[in-house]
């Protein structure tokens, strides 16, 4: 029975991939998360937020933006925000994880990635091989920038990596801004893309301890510490049908199959870069 004096640390989930995965299957986004981020600060007998972050990344607009609601609530409500990375936090995951004012993790957990990456494919020579003639119209010199149809053109290419550098920027500036004196490169790169078991993040600065949720907090708070887990409320006819906030109505009941299909493999190579 829940008592009026017991400290209470609201649970957020971060799970997942970051960012729209396609018309039947979503990521994580501000969107879908500000009603649960929004609850999570509610309760009047709050301690802290925890979240545990579990995510390979994704967008980086919407990690800036989750990040930044979390954040802007923190200080408003000025409460601690503790963060528990569990197998992986890495790229837009890290990101994410940088909204805590301390970040724990697991001896194996998977930190950092912090860069930016593009990927795709080019059908130039299946196009040839199969006889199409591809008929593209455009008002605007550049408006079929990067087009997998097309041959590679140099000038995209760079375009791109500006872009690309640009976005890389602001991840750098956040997680120093976030992180500060706590970085340690010991002579590694930490803004090169390259990701760490918890155990060497800890020695770099990208975490500050190894340990797990209920630990922190009861030896923080106390034994008697209450966690409520903040969850997606779920519609009248998403609960009649059993789905899982993870999906929509529309992939469990068999509408837009191959839809789904290539948003469950995009969001598998996401994973899948980090041997998970």
């Amino acid at each position: 029975m829940f008592r009026s004096g017991k400290p209470t640390v609201s649970v957020i989930r971060l799970n997942g991939v970051i960012g729209h995965m396609g018309a039947l299957r979503s990521g994580m986004t501000l969107q879908a998360l500000a009603p649960i981020i929004d609850r999570a600060f509610s309760d009047k007998r709050l301690k802290a937020v925890a979240l545990a972050v579990n995510s390979p990344g994704g967008s980086p607009v919407q990690s800036a933006l989750i990040h930044q609601r979390i954040r802007s609530l923190a200080r408003e409500k000025d409460v601690p925000i503790l963060v528990f990375i569990e197998d992986v936090a890495a790229s837009g995951g890290y990101w994410l994880a940088c909204a805590g004012d301390e970040i724990y993790a697991n001896d194996s957990s998977i930190v950092g990635s912090i860069g930016v990456i593009s990927a795709g494919f080019g059908f130039v020579g299946l196009l040839e091989k199969a006889g199409i003639d591809r008929r593209v119209y455009t008002a605007g010199t550049r408006k079929s920038i990067l087009d997998p149809f097309l041959p590679e053109d140099p000038e995209d290419v760079a375009r791109l990596r500006s872009i690309q550098q640009d976005i890389h920027e602001n991840f750098v500036d956040l997680v120093k801004g976030r992180r500060g004196r706590r970085l340690q490169n010991g002579g590694t790169d930490l803004f090169s893309g390259e990701f760490w078991t918890g155990k060497k993040a800890m020695e770099l600065g990208l975490v500050d301890g190894i340990s797990d949720m209920r630990t922190v907090l009861r030896d923080r708070f106390g034994r008697n510490v209450r966690l409520k887990t903040i969850q997606v409320r779920k519609s009248w006819l998403k609960r009649r049908l059993g789905v899982s906030s993870e999906m929509s109505a529309g992939e469990t009941i068999g509408f837009g199959a191959g839809a789904g299909l290539v948003a469950a493999a995009e969001e598998r190579a996401y994973w899948s870069r980090f041997g998970l």
